[in-house]
């Protein structure tokens, strides 16, 4: 086939743009996504019929990450077992009598979510899985225990040097360029204001208890019993997992553990194989994905030595919970396909060619470029629904504008992955979106819509961050500066919303 003629163009733009102003009008992801992977694919074949359905299932195929999708699958059976053996109810009970009220439980949720640094999607999952019957007693909405499970992900992760992400940070960090990718990301850290004010900000909302705009009502419907809020049966609560009285909290602890402790350990011993000489060295270069799926595979074996010869789980149960586990990952799975395949159709209509000049040729002010690369970064995120894809674009733009500046190389990397995650935060196509979704058994679109209005007040005060930044190229003026004004927002917030 020819090559067409939209690649390298503003072209590259329309598919996910259609797909997220679609699930913004449908309500509806799936039908948004599949309309804008067409639209993608009509551009690609230069609307030859036969081509744009071959082009559909082509970048589908290469673009389904099989590896994340055995984890999820293996995920959902950890789940199910830990619900099966009594040990979700049995830690639901010891909670109950330590976590007393609501603002506890929202607490509690965010101090998890911010341990488990590892990955985001480990995160995302297991802290809606251990959290969600705690906050489900205490009558917090699906949309909010979604947006604390999101808060604390990419955010975390982001500003974590032992992590998936600061390894993926590294690698996108060019040589020569007078500074390691690992440097560099330490360096980011304390510049890194939007996962700063969003951490501070789930804090904030968590123990004032403020609610405002869709989640008001999301969290009025919650504490009438209502946890979902117009849901679409993503997540069917009539169907029970039978549940065995004589489980423990260690049921659920010890497997946890296990999953925690295997995980970072494989990203350990996988990063040392692939040449690290250090834990740093290590992390930079683990595989994560196999690290993940080894992880499971160590907890199931752990689970079925733990639960079956104490009977609070039959081998017939321990099968059974395989297919139970698929089921309760299907929307996740069926989401992250037509999000992965959309990204994959962006790529091949040339997004990253079309960016990189754009960017490249910009004759931008110096000291506003690390606000107009965390807006650019914002966009491009939010539209191709990928900070790591975000990151390859701009992390090495960034570093060869400011070779030998070393100072605002990193004031503007630092915009770069913070804008990222906001754009990622924001992106209904995210697939850290989608796995907060799926964590916290929230319909999708109901979670899309409260993040993004949760979202705006810290974007708001980094951009102004960023500014300040720019100019003085000190950290203590910029969060000084940067936390008064979300503060404003916030108090302003509280306000209105009485």
């Amino acid at each position: 086939m020819e090559t067409s003629i939209f690649i390298g163009t503003w072209a590259a733009l329309l598919p996910p743009v259609i797909a997220i102003v679609l699930a913004f009008i449908t309500k509806e992801v799936y039908s948004s996504l599949f309309v804008g992977i067409l639209a993608g694919a009509l551009l690609y074949a230069q609307f030859n019929p036969w081509m744009t359905f071959k082009a559909i299932f082509t970048v589908m195929q290469e673009n389904l990450d099989m590896q994340i999708l055995i984890f999820l699958v293996m995920l959902g059976m950890i789940v199910i077992l830990m619900e099966k053996s009594g040990g979700s109810a049995a830690y639901g009970r010891w909670a109950g009598k330590k976590i007393k009220s609501k603002r506890l439980a929202m607490l509690s949720t965010t101090f998890l979510g911010i341990l488990i640094f590892v990955d985001d999607y480990f995160n995302c999952l297991t802290v809606g899985s251990v959290m969600r019957p705690i906050t489900d007693r205490h009558k917090v909405s699906r949309a909010k225990l979604a947006y604390i499970i999101d808060a604390t992900a990419a955010p975390v992760c982001i500003i974590a040097p032992i992590s998936s992400w600061a390894a993926a940070v590294n690698s996108y960090v060019p040589e020569g360029a007078g500074i390691t990718g690992f440097q560099l990301f330490l360096s980011t850290i304390p510049f890194n204001l939007y996962a700063l004010f969003t951490l501070f900000m789930v804090f904030y909302t968590s123990f004032t208890g403020l609610d405002y705009g869709t989640m008001k009502t999301h969290e009025m419907n919650a504490a009438k019993g209502d946890l979902f809020t117009d849901h679409e049966g993503d997540f069917d609560e009539s169907e029970k997992v039978t549940v065995n009285e004589h489980g423990t909290v260690a049921d659920l602890i010890a497997p946890t553990l296990v999953l925690i402790g295997a995980a970072v350990g494989a990203m350990i011993y996988t990063g040392f194989l692939n040449g690290g000489v250090n834990i740093q060295d290590a992390f930079a270069n683990c595989s994560s994905s196999e690290s993940l799926i080894f992880s499971t595979f160590v907890t199931l074996i752990f689970m079925l030595i733990l639960y079956v010869p104490r009977k609070v789980v039959s081998f017939k149960e321990y099968t059974e919970s395989f297919v139970e586990g698929f089921k309760l990952m299907i929307p996740a799975i069926s989401i992250l396909t037509f999000a992965w395949t959309l990204k994959g159709m962006t790529s091949a209509l040339g997004i990253t060619d079309y960016v990189t000049t754009w960017v490249s040729s910009g004759s931008f002010i110096e000291i506003l470029i690390p606000a107009i690369m965390f807006v650019i970064a914002v966009f491009i995120s939010f539209s191709t629904g990928t900070s790591w894809g975000t990151f390859a674009i701009l992390v090495p733009i960034v570093v060869s504008v400011f070779s030998g500046q070393l100072e605002m190389m990193i004031i503007s990397v630092s915009a770069v992955l913070a804008g990222a995650v906001a754009g990622d935060h924001i992106s209904p196509i995210s697939d850290t979106t989608i796995m907060s979704s799926a964590g916290a058994q929230c319909y999708h679109m109901n979670h899309v819509s409260t993040q993004l209005q949760y979202a705006l007040p810290p974007m708001i005060a980094s951009v102004i961050g960023f500014i300040v930044a720019g100019f003085t190229q000190n950290v203590a003026i910029t969060l000084i500066v940067g936390f008064v004004v979300l503060i404003v927002e916030l108090q302003i917030l509280k306000i209105r919303s009485k």
